[in-house]
């Protein structure tokens, strides 16, 4: 069982002695407990109640591009305002999938399926035919790196430098394709705005294609005929007008739903949970630290690494910590915390990740739940974050995972069913919601937005401002 402390051990030992008398409203200085207190069910509720009927009015549906998310970005915006934030929405554009179509490549008369790196950029009608050649280092990064390879597809690996220097350097030396290897670690491989910089036919290819290749010398034909269109749609952040501004604190959630889904658990109850944090802290509580709300345009499009694209090193380093909330309140609940100190899987997080996590399982531990690990891994809002270094840390409650017999003896519910049976489908309204999952979680998020708010020192702390060099 994790250990029980605070993120600034003196401070929050002297706010839970002054948080056993009620504060006046509003609370000019709030603690960690009082603001916990503060995010009832019932204040998350009823802002989950505004994103069903947003849902409902529009199809059923909050995703993006839809109506129903427009409509959310401006009940979320107004909701901020409304408490007196200063609110912004800040564009990030996205590929709209008009035709999938059949993205092929044919080698020795058989086709293998292929990923169309660019919707943007395909093949003319019939394909491209050349030979298949490879550079002499196989990453294929620079012009130098290639022989004379006039006409013919070029087969670089997924290594080095992005998916654009490696078309660049193609086209130098007259390719007319450029086929990437990769087994799916493209870390890297896709920099931000990727898809309008390729001009060139790209495809990614598998281990298996290659191996045809590697098999033949005969010319090959890739056929790219998927299409596609750049949407823009907005992420919602506010910001408080206290505290201090080279140590933000950022608590985020995604705000769009799965297709044709309410999405009223994913990620309804992330955003509500926010918003009503938000509402109890209020715009000019007297906070050590600024905290930020960030509400994720879309996880699936990677709306959150966009916005981080956007930021320069300074305010990168301004960034003292994340805080992510999503799918708090799953039917089937597990209480998880993402595993900042790396015990259930080893890997590098950035340091202070350990810290939060603490400071979430002890709060957890304390309203009678015994957290769980959840590895990090690169599909989350949060992930963009722990690419660039800076801390991260949140709660969820579980998605598709199926629930072992040891968590369903832990925390009760069903064993060998999903956390949330109803993830991503026209289900996941009103009723998919656990309210004492949901009772605990949002005011777990609170307590952590309000322990590093009022200081990112002591034992759970994260580092200075002096002390960080993100990575952008």
């Amino acid at each position: 069982m994790k250990r029980v402390l605070a993120a600034a051990p003196a401070v929050v030992t002297a706010l839970m002695l002054a948080s056993c008398s009620a504060p006046p409203e509003p609370d000019p200085v709030p603690t960690a407990w009082a603001l916990a207190e503060k995010v009832t069910a019932d204040a998350i509720y009823a802002h989950l109640e505004e994103l069903s009927a947003i849902a409902t009015a529009n199809r059923g549906s909050r995703a993006v591009g839809t109506p129903g998310y427009d409509a959310t970005v401006d009940y979320i915006a107004g909701a901020l305002r409304d408490k007196g934030f200063e609110v912004s929405t800040p564009e990030f554009e996205w590929l709209d999938l008009d035709n999938p179509g059949e993205p092929t490549l044919e080698v020795a008369g058989r086709s293998h399926p292929v990923t169309q790196a660019s919707p943007l950029a395909g093949t003319p009608r019939g394909g491209v035919r050349g030979e298949s050649l490879r550079p002499r280092e196989p990453a294929g990064c620079a012009a130098a790196d290639y022989g004379d390879v006039r006409g013919a597809l070029v087969i670089v690996d997924d290594t080095e430098c992005s998916v654009v220097a490696k078309q660049n350097a193609a086209i130098a030396k007259g390719a007319v394709g450029l086929l990437v290897v990769s087994a799916g670690g493209t870390e890297g491989l896709f920099e931000p705005g990727y898809y309008q910089k390729l001009t060139l036919p790209v495809a990614v290819i598998d281990r298996t294609t290659d191996a045809a290749l590697r098999r033949t010398t005969a010319p090959v034909r890739l056929t790219l005929d998927a299409q596609a269109s750049v949407a823009k749609s907005r992420n919602v952040v506010a910001q408080t007008k206290t505290g201090d501004t080279a140590n933000v604190v950022v608590a985020g959630a995604n705000l769009d739903s799965a297709p044709r889904s309410p999405g009223i658990n994913d990620n309804g109850t992330g955003v509500a949970a926010l918003l009503a944090i938000a509402d109890a802290l209020g715009p000019e509580s007297q906070i050590g630290n600024a905290v930020r709300f960030a509400f994720w345009g879309s996880e699936r499009l990677g709306a959150a690494g966009k916005y981080l694209s956007g930021l320069d090193a300074g305010e990168l380093d301004d960034i003292a910590a994340y805080l992510d909330a999503d799918m708090l309140g799953s039917t089937n609940a597990g209480f998880f915390t993402y595993d900042g100190d790396q015990s259930a899987e080893p890997s590098e997080a950035p340091e202070g990740s350990a810290g939060i996590e603490r400071t979430l399982a002890g709060y957890l531990n304390l309203a009678g739940v015994r957290p769980a690990d959840m590895p990090m891994d690169g599909t989350g809002d949060y992930s963009p974050f722990l690419k660039a270094g800076v801390p991260v840390g949140g709660v969820t409650t579980g998605s598709t995972q199926l629930k072992s017999a040891v968590q369903a003896r832990i925390w009760g519910g069903r064993a060998g069913a999903a956390f949330d049976p109803q993830n991503g489908t026209p289900r996941d309204g009103m009723d998919n919601v656990d309210h004492r999952a949901l009772s605990i979680t949002g005011p777990a998020m609170a307590f952590a937005v309000g322990t590093y708010a009022l200081s990112i020192e002591g034992d759970n702390g994260v580092p200075a401002r002096d002390q960080r060099h993100r990575r952008g």
